[in-house]
């Protein structure tokens, strides 16, 4: 088969893979203790997206959708389009200003129509929502759905099924989709005791102010390099689930995870997003409570955003030379 024909898969095998666990010498080295990495970059899509997102797609095709409509900051517009792909469902995904022409690229490759929004995911998300009312088509939303958690949730078993019990978990928290499974795998699995640090930058941090202020809130705008950290909005879902679990919130600089997005490049010889790099800079630094940990797992979650130029590592913006 040509391979741009698209193509059903059975429904029951999952459209992500099971995605290494390193134990990284390098950092630990730098740590001063064991760290862990779940290699989430190299997934099909280039990031965890595609856990939630497939799981997503597989139960509405099984229920008649015909047609996808997703917004997106980049890596769940890619996670559509390769459900959508894979699944031969016709997929629109609507972006906004700021999002990587790495991403559309991709999400055009696996066939997707890409369509521009206004300045920020909340005016993509509400043409997107728009138009699968109008058409009948099923909507993707990005990080708030029981579906999406429940794929998220299976990075936790291959964790557990490996045999490792880390005593911390570091992510990086945009939307809350991906806490939201890791802590419900957590629950799942009897570790509801096991930390979990949630990692946001300057200017995308919704649920460090949801934490702050007892309740989710709007941040009037987003500022930062880690654009696929961006929704303004932490899901309801992520913020109840952090006032029950051992979450710690914590705060980094774009330079913070702009140097350890280089650092793992050098360490592990692959290119991550600042979203997964502001992750990545609190295991580096050994920031918050991976300072107490004892063996710690970082969730690398990748991104699609990210080229390469010569060899000066290019993001959006351009990486400095930190």
């Amino acid at each position: 088969m040509h391979p741009d024909v698209l193509h059903p898969l059975d429904l029951d095998s999952p459209l992500h893979t099971v995605t290494p666990q390193w134990h990284s010498l390098p950092i630990s080295r730098v740590a001063g203790k064991p760290i862990h990495l779940k290699i989430e970059a190299l997934q099909p899509v280039g990031s965890f997206k595609i856990r939630g997102i497939g799981r997503l797609c597989q139960k509405a095709v099984a229920a008649g959708a015909k047609q996808f409509v997703s917004s997106s900051g980049g890596n769940a517009g890619v996670a559509a389009a390769y459900a959508g792909h894979q699944l031969g469902i016709k997929t629109t995904v609507y972006v906004f200003a700021g999002v990587p022409e790495t991403a559309k690229l991709r999400m055009q490759e696996f066939g997707a129509e890409v369509v521009m929004a206004g300045p920020t995911w909340a005016e993509a998300h509400a043409m997107a929502s728009e138009l699968a009312e109008k058409q009948g088509a099923f909507y993707i939303h990005p990080f708030d759905h029981p579906d999406l958690w429940a794929g998220h949730s299976t990075l936790v078993d291959e964790v557990v099924a490996s045999g490792y019990r880390p005593d911390l978990v570091v992510v990086a928290v945009g939307g809350g989709g991906l806490l939201t499974g890791l802590l419900d795998g957590l629950d799942r699995h009897g570790l509801s005791k096991t930390k979990v640090l949630a990692v946001e930058t300057f200017g995308t941090e919704s649920l460090h102010a949801a934490l702050k202020a007892g309740q989710p809130v709007t941040l009037p705008r987003i500022n930062s390099v880690a654009k696929t950290l961006g929704a303004a909005r932490v899901c309801d879902a992520a913020f109840e689930r952090a006032q029950r679990h051992a979450v710690e919130s914590l705060v980094v600089t774009d330079e913070q995870a702009l140097r350890a997005c280089r650092q793992f490049a050098l360490d592990h010889r692959l290119l991550v997003e600042p979203s997964a790099g502001a992750a990545l800079s609190a295991v580096y630094e050994g920031l918050g409570a991976v300072a107490q940990a004892r063996d710690a797992l970082g969730v690398v979650c990748g991104g699609v955003g990210i080229a390469l130029q010569g060899d000066i590592f290019a993001y959006a913006p351009r990486l400095p030379d930190l």
